[in-house]
């Protein structure tokens, strides 16, 4: 349990930051990836930021969250996101010329998919049967 909730704290610092990164440079932060946002496009990217922030609140509070049904719930609604972000990613990518920041970005989803499912099929092998333990 003590890596579950390890890897949510990483997970909510990481994404929080993502969201005040993409919050602060919104103009500059897609040309990063090659996509040119105009003024008029910027709420899209503000949309963005504020679903990265609510995933934040969303790991920060399953570090307490001792219930299995809950954190099973949670653990698959981030493994989905992430799975499902890199899988747009290499479509976006084959549909448009890819670049190192783009590859690297969808390779660290998948690995964060990984990482929440190998962390918690561990949490889950070393509960006592019967508890919250």
């Amino acid at each position: 349990m003590k890596s579950l909730r390890a890897v949510f704290f990483v997970h909510g610092l990481i994404t929080l930051a993502g969201a005040f990164r993409v919050d602060r440079v919104s103009h500059r932060d897609p040309s990063a990836v090659g996509i040119t946002t105009e003024r008029s496009d910027y709420l899209l990217v503000y949309l963005v930021a504020a679903a990265e922030l609510a995933v934040a609140v969303l790991s920060f509070g399953a570090i307490r969250i001792t219930d299995w049904a809950a954190l099973r719930l949670i653990v698959t609604t981030l493994v989905v996101l992430h799975l499902t972000s890199g899988i747009l990613d290499i479509v976006y990518m084959a549909l448009t010329e890819p670049n190192a920041t783009m590859i690297s970005n969808t390779v660290l989803r998948f690995a964060v998919a990984a990482v929440f499912l190998v962390v918690w099929w561990a949490a889950r092998r070393h509960q006592t049967p019967g508890t919250n333990r």
